[in-house]
């Protein structure tokens, strides 16, 4: 298990059958390589992951590890028998979730008589309240996707999702912190565009596109989060 490579590849962790399992740094992946890769995945997802291996990202945070290995052996193995992704990650997720409840995380959501868990009951810390009122918080990233969207990763805002209260932004406490102010700068910016009414899509295109830009010229990201409202 402790067989070292270069970068991204921080730590092989496990092996099922013929698959290992890396723990890679994320950070230096959506940095150098592609600036989508999420908390996880698998060659028939990211043509850059070798077949025989799957790649979770370095958590800052909680231990998600099993609940992603669940998902991307089901995911992995449908889309090795053909069917397309979008297809695949709904059974996969089917998967995850079902490894979430075994783990009682929604338990933890719903004690006290709750039927229904509440955003605010994932707020770790306040890091800072904007002008014009809008909050942002470091959530427990692994309660939101245990009790709220099993797809959640690294942030979002009230524009994009039903269970984040009005006039905050999230931001995954997974997120390791040097890489927090990048994926800052990509909420607050599409949260701005969302405002004035541009379409999701188009918001979170751009917004990719100024991340990735600061990823590489990093002297650049206070003056940008400046010009989205961060003083």
């Amino acid at each position: 298990m402790a067989e070292q490579r270069k970068p991204p590849y921080i730590e092989k962790v496990d092996e099922r059958g013929n698959l290992e399992v890396w723990i890679v740094d994320g950070t230096y992946i959506r940095g150098n390589m592609d600036e989508e890769f999420t908390n996880f995945g698998q060659h028939y997802r990211y043509h850059y992951i070798p077949m025989n291996e799957f790649w979770i990202d370095h958590e800052a945070e909680n231990d998600e590890r099993q609940f992603f290995i669940e998902h991307l052996l089901m995911e992995r193995r449908l889309m090795a028998k053909g069917m397309p992704y979008e297809e695949a990650i709904v059974i996969a997720d089917r998967a995850e979730r079902k490894e979430r409840r075994r783990a009682g995380d929604l338990k933890i959501m719903t004690h006290k008589g709750k039927t229904l868990p509440e955003g605010k009951d994932v707020h770790e810390r306040l890091w800072r309240k904007l002008e014009g009122r809008l909050s942002v918080w470091i959530v427990n990233g692994r309660l939101v996707r245990s009790a709220f969207d099993i797809d959640f990763t690294e942030g979002g805002h009230d524009y994009v999702y039903e269970f984040v209260p009005e006039n905050e932004a999230w931001i995954d406490n997974d997120i390791e912190e040097a890489e927090r102010g990048y994926v800052l700068l990509h909420e607050l910016h599409e949260r701005n565009r969302m405002a004035s009414g541009w379409p999701y899509n188009k918001a979170h295109a751009e917004s990719s596109r100024l991340e990735y830009h600061c990823r590489h010229h990093p002297d650049e990201l206070h003056d940008k989060l400046v010009d989205e409202g961060w003083v």
